[in-house]
Order: C-alpha cells, then structure tokens, then sequence
C-alpha cells in the first residue's frame, strides 16, 4: 500500500520520533509495546510510511514515554496533525516563515541531512551548501536589518554548519546558477569576489556541481521559474522502499514543499532543460 499524504510531514515526525526514542534509550519493540501496535507499524511510523498511527493519543503516549520537553511535545503534535490533514488531501504542504520561528524547527534542513542528492536552481541567492561566512552574514542583515548582532550571527552558524553535507562523499549536488546570482553583490565587491573563487574551489569536488546559465542563453525554462531544489532520497532501512522525492521552494514569507508525481516531473523535465542551457 502506498503511503499517504504528504512525506514531507510524515518522514519528518517519523525522524523526530526516531531521535526521541534514541535519546530516551527505548528499543523500537518496546515503544510497540507501550502502542500496542507490532514492531513493523512502528518501524513504519518511524520511516514515515503510515499517517494512521499519527494519532494525538498515539503522539502523547510515545512523549511521556520519551519523557519530551513540552516544546517537543508541541512541535510532535503539530506534525501529526499536519499528516492527517495532508493524508486527506493528497501531499504537498506550505510552512510560513512565522510558524518556523515559533517552533523554532526548520524542516527544510532536516530534510535536507536526509537527502542523498540536491538539484538546485538559483536565480538571485547562491544556495545555502555554497555561501561564505560573508555572504551569508550580508543576506542575513538583508533579511533582517534591526535584528541584533548575536541573532545574526547564531544564524549564519547555522548555515554554515548545514555546509558539513557536502563533506560526505555519498552525498551529491548539482547546482545551476543564472549569472544574475554572481553580479548581485551581496556585502560588496569584495565579499563577492571571495564567493565566486569559493564556488570555483567548491566545483572541483566530485560530489558538486556548479554550472552558470548566463544572460546570453536565450528562451530558457529558468527564466520562468523562481529558485527552487529538488531532493532525492535513500532506500529507507528497514523497508527498502525508496523514499519520494520532494521540490523545495522558498518565498519570502515561508516555504513550499511540492510532491505530488506530476509536479516532480514537471520540475525534473526543468533540470533536464537547464542542464542543455548551462
């Protein structure tokens, strides 16, 4: 049985589950156990394969049984009433920006830790995996010019830790970048010279790929996209299914995931046409 709804929500209850079991030191059989459901539902929640088992009276059990802070406990509830209502509706869902910062939970970077590829096309901002320290400090006080230093600063860690990725070798990203991306001049001249030679370090690594789609090429299908990736998955341990890839797209007030079989396509037959381009 196929699973239900959107993955995005489920995957990511599923791996917070998992980290809770973990750290409370509970074996998968024994949360079981305490459901009264078999390993192998379990084992399905926890990999995101069933949105039935994301009941609040299901989802408050396993808290008390991972002895959950409260905002754990809030951020579980949250994503379990996400799953049921994307399972009704068939996939996809909006995050704002607001309920991220209330949370304080980016689903985007876990989802991207899970990834095994990212295929990006970037219009105006390089992607996060290939800023510098600067770069990514100028768009933060672009983004919020009254926030305090230290806020900015906690940011751009953030960011740069999220970099790591690139580090394992089993890992993959392809990155197509307009040329408008490289003139935009992010903390000046400089800072942006010192990101264009990071970039062409960075495209010596097996594992990236930097292309640029320059002004000069004409009638192509970026020039009618906004900046978007697309995440591909593994195999999922237990099951062996492969998980469903997800199109990530971020507006200024929040973020977009797309997953439905019909939008992937429409958007890979976009990265075919942009790598004819670049």
């Amino acid at each position: 049985m196929p699973p239900e709804g959107s993955s995005s929500a489920r995957r990511t209850l599923g791996e917070k589950l998992r980290a809770l079991r973990k750290r409370a030191e509970v074996s998968q059989a024994a949360a079981a156990r305490v459901l009264g459901i078999s390993p192998q539902t379990m084992g399905r929640l926890e990999e995101g394969l069933s949105a039935r088992s994301a009941s609040d009276l299901y989802m408050n059990t396993l808290c008390n049984l991972y002895h959950a802070t409260d905002d754990e406990r809030r951020l579980i509830l949250a994503l379990a009433c996400e799953t049921r209502v994307t399972a009704q509706r068939g996939g996809g869902w909006w995050q704002s920006h607001l309920d991220r910062v209330i949370s304080d939970f980016d689903r985007y970077t876990m989802l991207e830790q899970q990834a095994i590829r990212v295929t990006t096309w970037a219009v105006i901002l390089l992607p996060v995996l290939v800023r510098t320290p600067d770069y990514c400090r100028a768009v933060a006080w672009t983004d919020t010019p009254n926030a305090p230093t230290d806020q900015i600063e906690e940011r751009v860690q953030r960011q740069l830790k999220r970099q790591a990725r690139l580090d394992d070798p089993a890992f993959t990203t392809e990155i197509f970048v307009s040329e408008a991306a490289l003139r935009e001049e992010w903390g000046g001249p400089a800072v942006m010279a010192d990101q264009r030679e990071h970039l062409t370090e960075l495209a010596h690594r097996p594992n990236v790929s930097i292309r640029i789609v320059p002004f000069t090429t004409r009638n192509h299908i970026g020039a009618l996209l906004g900046s978007f990736s697309l995440l591909e998955f593994p195999k999922m341990p237990k099951s062996k299914m492969t998980q469903p890839p997800i199109v990530h797209i971020e507006e200024h007030v929040g973020d977009l995931y797309l997953e439905r079989a019909h939008e992937i396509a429409r958007y890979k037959s976009a990265i075919t046409e942009l790598r004819n381009s670049a």
